[in-house]
């Protein structure tokens, strides 16, 4: 079944979970910026190389889920007030100390895979979306990776 195939109902359902998944997704790439931007330090450099890394991974996944969004014929969230209205992240703007910016960077993270985990069947089953639900398992591997990869700087 192809997207455009989805009921009406289903596919606004659908829009507002990937909407919800685009806010925190731009909130945890906006994060991940200032920390690149402002993390000092001795590990200074190599921080600084690793959270661009981060957010040019995390600038894809914010334009895959808004073409998602689009894919099943609803509009993507593109407004500062709409990401900050829908995010269920902690905005942390204090991110330039090493700690405080990885483990503020990791929280975010697996607040976007328990949020996936909690959305997969929904889409799958009662939204009957088996595409989306497979987008969004990509999604929680790419999260789950970087989230490995903060851990290990802890």
């Amino acid at each position: 079944m192809t997207p455009v195939e989805l009921q009406n109902r289903n596919r606004q359902s659908v829009a507002d979970i990937l909407n919800t998944l685009l806010a925190d997704e731009f909130v945890l790439y906006t994060q991940t910026r200032n920390a690149h931007w402002n993390i000092k330090g001795q590990s200074f450099r190599e921080l600084h190389a690793f959270f661009e890394e981060q957010y040019q991974i995390l600038d894809k996944i914010v334009d895959d889920v808004a073409e998602r969004v689009r894919a099943i014929e609803h509009f993507a969230i593109g407004t500062l007030s709409q990401f900050s209205e829908l995010t269920q992240i902690d905005e942390k703007t204090e991110l330039s100390v090493q700690k405080v910016a990885i483990t503020t960077l990791l929280s975010a993270h697996e607040t976007i895979i328990q949020y996936i985990k909690k959305q997969l069947n929904p889409v799958a089953e009662k939204y009957n979306d088996p595409g989306t639900a497979d987008f969004m398992t990509g999604v929680m591997k790419e999260h789950e990776k970087m989230a490995w990869m903060l851990r290990s700087y802890l």
